[in-house]
């Protein structure tokens, strides 16, 4: 006899917000199932995030239902069956029941359908065809919930047709496993995947790029990427070598070692520790995985090698490089020092950990603060507006950071004035540089 399974006592099922919604969708009798994450995360008792759910009526009959309930609907998910609908703060994924009608391994092209057994049979894995009726039960046509319960991620049919089908599905396979695997990884599902690692160049850099990232953030990310290096696949993403063990001290910084608000795994954090030390490289793989803007210049800074932060620096130093790059970037900075001291030698480096909590904590609870005079105090001085200008400030500003930042704003105009006097002796009022520094 089959099993049946019901969905637990969630609160997201029972919400007032989502029998709005369902309410609205059924109100020509017309049967809708939730699927895909929220299911199955709710089955495994992970959180939820987003809620999906499925429906035989086309996309323009899904919006007049919400309509004629009052519910506000977006579109922008049209070209895919996909209606969101809004209520107060939470928001639907409403998509039409769909099959596959071409397959080109980046995209599918699908057609619409009323068959729940064709909807489920295009989806990637066993554990994300799972559905559930608006009551809770639950419709597993392939196993799913037996491969969730036993930890196995494994493709719907035969895996190599479903990664031709697309293949990021590759890159979905490492992160579904490092989020709900356990034990031995599924060996058709490998086979598949080296030998269609290759394929990967086929997809757009945006889309490795964002499975990727995603990757990084599942439990034991290290483990993954050594699963996909035995698979060919992590030199398709990344075209250098990568420090895995860099990897896995960082991550178990994070997650085990040190209990310390703030101090939570960081997807480009991983990166860095994964890509090494060299600007080049980081900008080569900011490109490559089409990170946006702020990701990239995170990515550099964490990989320039001037840019270290710790404990073997004098702390004025350490001081500079909180101030310099932030107390987020700080922190970044402090776990991959600390995570390349336990690469080499684990023990230690744990002999240090007083050590690096106390700088830890630094870059969490030190606020730099703000230098007490400005350009325009240069110029009151006599000074002619251009390159002198900051020149100047720049030279005030080293002494007021070797000065441990305690210099208060008369104090600093005082070292103001002699700055400049030194400036016009040593220049006879031209705009040349002054070469003078302080440690």
């Amino acid at each position: 006899m089959t099993k049946k399974y019901r969905l637990p006592d969630v609160d997201w099922l029972s919400a007032a917000s989502t029998k709005v919604v369902i309410d609205s969708l059924q109100n020509d009798g017309t049967e809708v199932r939730f699927i895909g994450g929220c299911v199955r995360n709710s089955l495994a008792r992970k959180p939820v995030t987003d809620i999906d759910i499925a429906t035989p009526d086309r996309p323009e009959r899904v919006i007049e239902l919400l309509s004629l309930a009052g519910i506000k609907s977006v579109t922008t998910g049209l070209q895919h069956g996909t209606v969101k609908a809004i209520v107060g703060k939470s928001s639907f994924d409403i998509t039409t029941l769909r099959q596959d009608a071409e397959t080109y391994g980046r995209h599918a092209k699908v057609v619409f359908c009323d068959n729940w057994l064709e909807d489920a049979k295009r989806r990637d894995f066993t554990i994300n065809s799972i559905s559930a009726s608006p009551s809770g039960t639950i419709f597993d046509p392939f196993g799913g919930v037996s491969d969730l319960e036993n930890g196995c991620v494994k493709f719907i049919g035969k895996a190599s047709e479903r990664i031709t089908e697309d293949y990021l599905r590759i890159l979905r396979f490492f992160r579904f496993h490092g989020l709900f695997g356990r034990g031995p990884i599924n060996e058709e599902a490998m086979t598949a995947c080296r030998a269609h690692a290759t394929k990967l160049q086929n997809l757009s850099n945006e889309r490795i790029g964002t499975e990727f990232l995603k990757i990084l953030l599942v439990p034991e990310p290290d483990k993954i990427c050594v699963q996909m290096r035995n698979a060919n696949v992590l030199k398709s993403v990344l075209t250098q070598n990568c420090n895995i063990r860099h990897l896995r001290m960082v991550s178990w910084l994070e997650t085990e070692f040190v209990d310390m608000e703030r101090i939570a795994p960081d997807d480009i954090r991983h990166l860095a520790a994964l890509i090494g030390r060299g600007h080049n490289y980081a900008s080569h793989t900011a490109k490559r995985l089409c990170l946006s803007r702020k990701q990239r210049e995170q990515l550099i800074t964490l990989a320039k090698p001037e840019n270290q932060l710790s404990v073997n620096l004098s702390q004025n130093l350490k001081l500079q490089k909180i101030r310099r790059h932030g107390n987020e970037r700080a922190i970044d900075l402090v776990l991959l020092a600390w995570a390349g001291e336990l690469a080499q030698s684990k023990r230690a480096s744990i002999k240090g950990k007083d050590d690096y909590i106390r700088l830890l904590r630094q870059c969490i609870d030190w606020t730099p603060p703000t230098f007490p005079i400005s350009g325009t105090d240069v110029l009151n001085l006599g000074v002619q507006p251009g390159t002198a200008v900051g020149t100047i400030l720049a030279d005030v500003e080293a002494w007021w950071e070797s000065e441990g930042y305690n210099p208060k704003r008369t104090s600093c105009l005082r070292q103001l004035e002699l700055t400049v006097k030194k400036f016009d002796t040593l220049n006879k009022g031209s705009e040349i540089k002054l070469g003078i520094r302080y440690h």
